[in-house]
């Protein structure tokens, strides 16, 4: 019997969180759904203080989890730029979604003073700032650009997802994130971003949003779902190279 596919899940597990519960559950119904063997294992961002790869380079996959602000805010940003970097499936949500900001922000965008609100209100170059109107605990609706991966994984180009953050991209730094490689591929009424994606890496995709609160037994979200599969690819691969070095 092959080995399961192991997701590792960065972030400091709450086990009063119904946002962390959500997130174990949805890859239940992911691995029901699409018949897979799929394991996850959480990892506290403190422990890739000192390196993410020596922790992560055998997973399948990386879900960075909601819960910002984190124990460790320089474990979680190692662990996205080891994903985009390594090509390792990486899906972030919420707090993800905000942490990949800043790591592109800093690594890739070369703002090294990129910082977040919700750690420093008063840094000089905010990246992640509080929502004009925040959409915690609502269900709003989401416009998929056509064409974008993203949307290809929904099978459409609007959905309705639910929230649990009051930080997102801040408006000011959108146009020049998706020029540089971070796209926005979904937005808001109001055209602020809500996904993001890097289009030529096998999967890197973090939402504003819970996706893994619209998921059920036998209907797990897509962008779960369609995580999973490439992450499965990646284990399978793995294994291949593991074979040939025998």
């Amino acid at each position: 019997m092959p080995e399961p596919v192991t997701i590792a899940i960065v972030g400091d597990r709450d086990p009063t969180s119904a946002a962390h519960l959500a997130t174990e559950a949805s890859l239940r119904h992911t691995a029901g759904a699409l018949g897979l063997r799929l394991a996850h294992r959480w990892v506290p961002t403190p422990a890739l203080a000192g390196g993410a790869e020596p922790v992560l380079g055998g997973d399948a996959g990386v879900w960075i989890a909601p819960g910002s602000p984190y124990a460790d805010m320089g474990g979680a940003l190692a662990a996205i730029r080891l994903a985009r970097e390594e090509g390792i499936p990486l899906l972030g949500t919420c707090g993800g979604f905000q942490h990949v900001v800043i790591e592109f922000a800093r690594n890739v965008l070369g703002f090294a003073d990129a910082q977040h609100a919700e750690y420093d209100p008063y840094a000089s170059t905010l990246f992640v700032t509080p929502l004009s109107c925040s959409p915690a605990g609502r269900t709003m609706p989401v416009r998929l650009e056509p064409g974008s991966r993203t949307a290809g994984w929904y099978g459409a180009t609007g959905a309705e997802e639910r929230y649990h953050c009051n930080f997102g991209l801040n408006p000011e730094h959108q146009a020049l994130l998706h020029r540089g490689g971070l796209r926005v591929v979904a937005t808001d009424a109001g055209g602020e971003a809500r996904v993001v994606e890097i289009p030529a890496h096998p999967f890197f995709v973090a939402t504003l949003y819970l996706p893994q609160a619209g998921s059920s037994a036998g209907r797990p979200h897509p962008l779960v779902a369609a995580f999973a599969r490439a992450a499965a690819e990646r284990a399978g691969r793995q294994a291949v190279q593991l074979s040939s070095a025998e």
